[in-house]
Parts: C-alpha cells; sequence; structure tokens
C-alpha cells in the first residue's frame, strides 16, 4: 500500500464517520424548528416536551460531530500538502467562510438552545433554535461549494507565485455558484432531512412498541412525517437535475453510474447488475433499454458519453462507483416507500397499531445514512482520478514528506479514537432514549414567562 492509497483511505473512513452526524443535526434542526413553532402556537406542553426531549440529541450529535470533523480537516496539511499550496486560495475561502458564517453562528446560539429554558422567553428561546438550525443549513453551503468546485471548478485563475503555479480566486461568486453547487445542495440537503426525520421515526416507533410515551411519540412521527414525505419526493427532481449536471460537466462519472463503455451510442438505465471492466459489460443486470439516453436527451435513441471516449488513466473505477449509485438509488426509492405508507396507515387510522410497521420504522434510522453515504461514494470516486477535475490528479496532490507508515500509524490511532467516540454515542444516546421525555419539564413550562 502506497502513501496516495493510504491518505485517501484514512480521508474517507474519517469524513464517512463525521458526515453521520451534520446529517442528523441538519435535519433534527429543522424538526426542532417545528415543533418548538407549534408549541408557540398552541402552548400546548406536549411540543414543549418534545422540543426539549429532541434538543438533548442534537446536542450530543453537534457534540461528536465537532470533535470528528476537526481530525478530517487537519488532514488537508499533512496528508494532502501539495493540494493545499495548489488550491488552497479557492477551497480555503469556502472553508473559512463556513467556519465564520455557519459554524460560530450554530454554536454561538447552541448554549441558549440547550440551557436557556428558563432563562428567556419563548420567543427569543425559538429565535436560537431559529439561528441553530439556520447555522447548520449554512454549514452545509459552505462545505457543498468547497467540495462541489473540485466537481466543477470555477471562478479561478492559475499564477505563479513564488516560482509555483497556484490556483486563485479570479471571481468569488463564481466560486460559489460553480455549475455543480445548487443540485449538489439541495440533493445532500434533502438527504438531511430524511435523517432527521428517521431518527425520530425510530425513536418514535420504539416507544410506541414498549407502550411508553405514546402522545409524545405519535406527535414526533406526525411532525417528522411532514419533513420526510416533503424531502423523499423533492429527491426525485433533484436527483435528475443532479444528473443532468453531471452529464454536461463529468461526462466520465456519469458513464461509469451506468457501466456505459460505448464511446458514442444510446445508453441503457439498469436496475442492477455487476460491471466487468476487462470484458466492458454489465453482468446479471436489468436494464430499461435507451432510459439513459431519454433522461438525458429526452430522446432514447440519441449518443452517451461513454468511458471508451476517455484516457484509460482518465476513467473512475467503474464497478465500485456503479453499485454505490445504484444502492444510493435504491435506498432513495425505498425511502419514497417508506414515507407513503407512514401517510397511507396514517389516514386509515393504523399507523399506531400496526407493530411489523413500527419494527420497519425503528430500523428506518439506517436507510438515510446508507444513502448518504453510497451517494457520497459514488460522487467522490466517480471523480477520480481528479482531486480538481480536470486541473489536479488525486496522486498529485498529496504530501511528499509524509510517508505510507506514518499514514498507517495515525490511521489505525483514529480509528482506535473514533471506535471509542461511537460506542460512548451510542451509549449516550440509548441513556437519553431509555430515560425518555422529562415530564417535570412541561409541567413548570420549561420557560419563564
Amino acid at each position: 500500500m502506497d502513501a496516495v492509497f493510504l491518505a485517501r483511505l484514512q480521508f474517507a473512513l474519517t469524513i464517512a464517520f463525521h458526515y453521520i452526524f451534520p446529517t442528523i443535526n441538519i435535519g433534527l434542526g429543522l424538526i426542532l424548528v417545528l415543533m418548538e413553532g407549534m408549541y408557540l402556537k398552541t402552548r400546548n406542553p406536549l411540543y414543549l416536551r418534545m422540543t426539549q426531549f429532541w434538543v438533548k440529541v442534537f446536542g450530543l450529535c453537534f457534540a461528536i460531530g465537532v470533535a470528528t470533523g476537526i481530525v478530517m480537516e487537519f488532514q488537508f496539511g499533512t496528508n494532502w500538502a501539495h493540494y493545499s499550496r495548489y488550491v488552497g486560495d479557492v477551497f480555503g475561502s469556502a472553508l473559512a467562510a463556513e467556519g465564520i458564517f455557519a459554524f460560530f453562528l450554530e454554536s454561538g446560539f447552541l448554549a441558549l438552545l440547550l440551557f436557556g429554558w428558563n432563562k428567556v422567553s419563548p420567543r427569543m428561546h425559538f429565535f436560537s433554535t431559529l439561528m441553530v438550525c439556520s447555522g447548520a443549513h449554512f454549514s452545509a453551503i459552505w462545505i457543498i461549494v468547497a467540495n462541489s468546485w473540485q466537481q466543477t471548478p470555477d471562478g479561478f485563475k492559475l499564477q505563479q507565485i513564488n516560482g509555483m503555479t497556484r490556483a486563485v480566486t479570479d471571481d468569488f461568486w463564481a466560486v460559489v455558484f460553480n455549475p455543480s453547487m445548487l443540485p449538489r445542495l439541495t440533493h445532500a440537503v434533502l438527504g438531511c432531512w430524511q435523517a432527521g426525520a428517521c431518527l425520530v421515526f425510530s425513536v418514535s416507533a420504539y416507544y410506541l412498541l414498549r407502550k411508553r410515551h405514546v402522545e409524545f411519540a405519535r406527535a414526533s412521527i406526525r411532525i417528522a412525517m411532514i419533513v420526510g414525505i416533503a424531502a423523499s419526493l423533492l429527491q426525485l427532481a433533484t436527483g435528475h437535475y443532479h444528473a443532468m449536471v453531471v452529464a454536461e460537466h463529468q461526462p466520465a462519472k456519469l458513464a461509469a453510474f451506468e457501466g456505459h463503455f460505448a464511446e458514442n451510442a444510446a445508453a441503457p438505465l439498469y436496475l442492477w447488475g455487476w460491471v466487468d471492466e476487462d470484458q466492458q459489460e454489465v453482468r446479471f443486470g436489468m436494464a430499461l433499454p435507451g432510459m439513459l439516453s431519454l433522461l438525458v436527451h429526452g430522446d432514447a435513441s440519441k449518443p452517451v458519453v461513454g468511458l471508451n471516449a476517455f484516457a484509460e488513466e482518465d476513467r473512475p473505477p467503474v464497478n465500485i462507483v456503479f453499485q454505490a449509485y445504484h444502492l444510493m438509488v435504491a435506498v432513495g426509492m425505498a425511502l419514497i416507500a417508506l414515507n407513503c405508507i407512514n401517510v397511507v396507515l396514517l389516514l386509515l387510522g393504523r399507523l399506531w397499531e400496526t407493530r411489523i410497521w413500527l419494527w420497519a420504522l425503528v430500523f428506518s434510522v439506517l436507510l438515510p445514512q446508507i444513502a448518504s453515504q453510497t451517494g457520497w461514494i459514488a460522487a467522490e470516486v466517480g471523480r477520480q482520478p481528479w482531486a480538481v477535475y480536470g486541473l489536479l490528479r488525486t496522486a498529485d496532490s498529496v504530501s511528499e514528506t509524509v510517508m505510507a507508515g506514518e499514514i498507517l500509524t495515525s490511521m489505525i490511532m483514529f480509528g482506535v479514537v473514533y471506535a471509542l467516540l461511537f460506542v460512548m454515542f451510542i451509549y449516550l444516546l440509548n441513556e437519553k432514549i431509555q430515560h425518555g421525555p422529562n415530564e417535570a419539564e412541561s409541567d413548570t413550562g420549561g420557560h419563564r414567562a
């Protein structure tokens, strides 16, 4: 194993673990706004109890997310020094904006959100909830700006600085609104909303199965259903929009998504399969003939650029991209089905009594996480061999002075620490779930007048 592979693996593992927590917090932040907004409107203490309980879960996820995110960013200076020198002026501005305009906003109001119940008025506390939710979403915006710029770089120019070629910002707003930013942002944020909704589904369904906190659980599910059904259906539109941008700006990635090798031919859409890269075909697959061409061009007979149009060294690893992409799509469709079934069962008056479906909701918390992780794998591995698409190769981005053994050692150490953090997270989350909402908090109103 060489330094490039290990540096990529370390970054992949750290960001995959970190990404669990922001996805939950972005979605849960929106749900908290809805819950506390309902309390302000109705003054029903049930909604206050809901907000107070889920705020504690939000705070736990925020703490673990911060701890794991710091390690991820340090790697730009340790393992990816040449990348940082080459494009740091552009990439770093987005990360700096995330810290200044998003993280500080979110963390600044977090203490008020967690501990301000009896210290500020209900409206002021609701304002802090809005600011925390906004900060979480602003954080997503700037991180997606940075990552999307790697996918579709724009708004920069190359300059010689101290004898080195570097990318510098030429048009800041072109950097921010690079071609793939908006479709990636909407697609990612909707996935986060589903992660928050499914966490609420999971815990609430558990309470219903145990016949504990029944009214709390039912009300929590009703609010989460609003977020879940809207996000799952909108994902269809944003996913198609994103694929159209990929077809225009990253045709090799789109070809890898569907295992399409022919240089200039109409392309099918596969429901599943296994890509044989040596034989350049999809085995054991089920395909809809011409469907990819229809989705991209509106005409099933029009050609789609295939992998053979690119030099072998410019193609991504096809099978892993194909499998990750199709698993993401399959889970996305499952989430649509899950949210639609929720609505149907609720309208029929059978949602609370159908135990097999409540068990399905308990485990539904895994689905958005699988979709987010596989979607990220499809997007990032599909970009290879480029760190910045068409500009800087991944193999040319690593630090020259960091050896493979050093990366492996740090990866093992971080793996141990992350394993301990995950065990602690599960333990603390289980403690909060077993304790449940605090009845006394709603009895006193939870706020000073």
